[in-house]
This record gives structure tokens, C-alpha cells and sequence, in this order.
């Protein structure tokens, strides 16, 4: 059977952001999910760096990593899954889980990074609210009000 894939059209329908970057750190894929979770249009983010989306006081640590795979052609992150803080358009921050793959040109040199994207802002937000609740069961002391 042979089934033709569109992945321009798979790239814009699914429901994670797919952000595809090159060496340089500048995004040359955005799709639509991206858009929706970040708020950036496709023409705001295409042509920029990730630095967009990574919030400052995680740029420095985030950029020295994105160098050093591009030399290696190697993540340390290999198929696990990341939980970090985004940055929103409006300047928001957002808990975001990722995934992430080296690309290779065809010389196997690495020449970008292809991340999926999952805002998990809401479910991490009523995780703390659950174990909030927990600690105060647990320690009906700690949720009392001192006279």
C-alpha cells in the first residue's frame, strides 16, 4: 500500500506546536499549534530565535546547550521529555513539555533541532493546587491562621 503524507498539511493539523530551528537557533518551521500556544503568527516567529519563546533567565543556559548539539550532533535529552517555563507573546510564562530531535543535513552534520510542544500550564497549575491540598490534610496544623 502506498499512502502519500502530506507533511506540510500533518505539520499544521496536529495538535502540539512544532517548531523547527536551524543551527543558528533561527526558527524555520512554525505551525499552527505553535501560533496557539505562543501567540505568535507564523510570520512573527519564522526567521527569529528561540530566544522568542525561552524566558530570559533561561536564554544563557538554553543557548550554550543548543551550541554545544550542533557541534556534538548529540542531546542529552535524547527521547525524554522536558518540563520548562515558556515564554508567551503577551509575556506570560507557560509550563511547557517537550520533546526534541536532532536534524542532520546530508553529510550527517547536525544543521537544526525539530521540538514538540504540549502547553501543560493548567494541568501543572491544579498538580500544585492537588499537592497543596495534600501537604494541608497531611499537616492540618500548617493551614490554620494563628490568632
Amino acid at each position: 500500500m502506498n499512502t502519500n503524507i502530506d507533511l506540510s498539511h500533518l505539520a499544521q493539523s496536529i495538535g502540539d506546536a512544532i517548531i523547527v530551528s536551524d543551527a543558528n537557533e533561527k526558527i524555520v518551521l512554525w505551525n499552527a499549534a505553535a501560533t496557539r500556544i505562543f501567540g505568535y503568527s507564523e510570520a512573527e516567529a519564522l526567521g527569529n530565535t528561540v530566544d522568542l519563546i525561552v524566558p530570559e533567565r533561561q536564554r544563557h543556559r538554553h543557548n550554550e546547550g543548543y551550541s554545544k548539539s550542533m557541534l556534538t550532533g548529540t542531546t542529552r535529552y535524547g527521547a525524554s521529555v522536558l518540563k520548562v517555563p515558556a515564554r508567551h507573546k503577551d509575556g506570560s510564562t507557560l509550563s511547557i513539555a517537550f520533546t526534541v530531535g536532532m536534524l542532520f543535513d546530508e553529510n550527517h552534520h547536525a544543521n537544526g533541532v525539530v521540538a514538540v510542544i504540549r502547553d501543560e500550564t493548567e494541568r501543572f497549575a491544579e498538580e500544585r493546587t492537588l499537592k497543596k491540598r495534600l501537604a494541608d490534610l497531611e499537616n492540618p496544623q500548617s493551614s490554620k491562621i494563628e490568632p
